[in-house]
């Protein structure tokens, strides 16, 4: 009676430490081949650490609740009515993974993995983010040796590849190519970075240069930009849109050309009132 006690207890502290931990639960399976590893892997995870005391028709019920959409979602009614009139075989979460890997296609797994080998690239990803991609993808396509080397290189982005293959040592296993590419792209990154940060600080030849105000100070707006010479206040309002940022070489002044001078007509019409005035009786 004790040793009965005993063991109970304990299956109750084991469920409670169960309970406890968070286990990741699996994603819903519409039936596409390339994720039914993927849905097995997870839906067996959380049984095995959630619901091994439940009953097996319990583990199926709950396996096929992930099973929606698409080719899945005919397939689970199918098997729900062989299930409900006692036609089907599946009696175990065991047994409905075999049923899922062999209706929908995984026993072509190593086929589909040598094509996305295949394809694989490095793209704009990081190298680590490649490696461990491919890696993936390596796993169960029956590659090897220099087949799986020369697929890992084509993959990679030809800055990398071309260093490495030029080495004085190039690598020689598919461990040393993936090492040493993760350590080159990391390495030009980190330097691309720090070009950036450099050219932003450093100084260039004629940049921020202003033209002298009559102050002696730079002459510049809020923005930095370079501003033109200031309109002499006295330029007609004709020269207005048409030489407002030339100088005069008959007065020297700025905001007009010499043609429109006032200076250089001034005298032609100092002359015309005097004549008007001597016409007029002096007035």
């Amino acid at each position: 009676m004790i040793a009965t006690l005993q063991q109970q207890v304990n299956t109750m502290l084991l469920q409670q430490q169960r309970s406890r931990v968070e286990v990741a639960r699996p994603q819903v399976f519409n039936g596409r081949m390339e994720e039914v590893s993927v849905f097995i892997n997870a839906a067996c995870l959380y049984i095995r650490m959630k619901m091994t005391e439940e009953a097996a028709a319990t583990q199926v019920a709950w396996v096929l609740s992930y099973v929606q959409g698409g080719i899945a979602e005919a397939w689970k009614d199918n098997l729900l009515d062989e299930l409900a009139k006692g036609e089907s075989e599946v009696e175990s979460a065991e047994q409905l993974f075999a049923k899922i890997r062999n209706d929908f296609g995984e026993t072509s797994e190593e086929e589909r993995k040598i094509e996305q080998l295949r394809t694989i690239e490095q793209g704009g990803r990081t190298c680590d983010e490649y490696v461990q991609e491919f890696k993936k993808v390596a796993r169960g396509s029956s590659y090897e040796g220099r087949p799986l080397i020369e697929e890992f290189k084509r993959g990679l982005n030809g800055a990398i590849r071309r260093k490495l293959a030029e080495a004085e040592e190039p690598p020689t296993t598919i461990g040393e190519w993936q090492e040493r590419a993760v350590r080159l792209d990391r390495n030009q990154r980190q330097s691309r970075a720090e070009e950036r940060v450099l050219g932003r600080n450093a100084v260039h030849p004629g940049e921020n240069v202003q033209p002298r105000g009559e102050g002696g100070g730079n002459a510049s707006n809020r923005g930095g930009a370079q501003m033109g010479p200031r309109r002499d206040p006295n330029a007609m309002d004709m020269d207005r849109g048409r030489g407002g940022d030339m100088m005069c070489y008959v007065c020297g002044k700025w905001g007009h050309m010499a043609k429109n001078c006032w200076e250089r007509h001034k005298g032609r019409v100092v002359e015309t009132l005097q004549e008007s005035a001597k016409e007029n009786g002096g007035q």
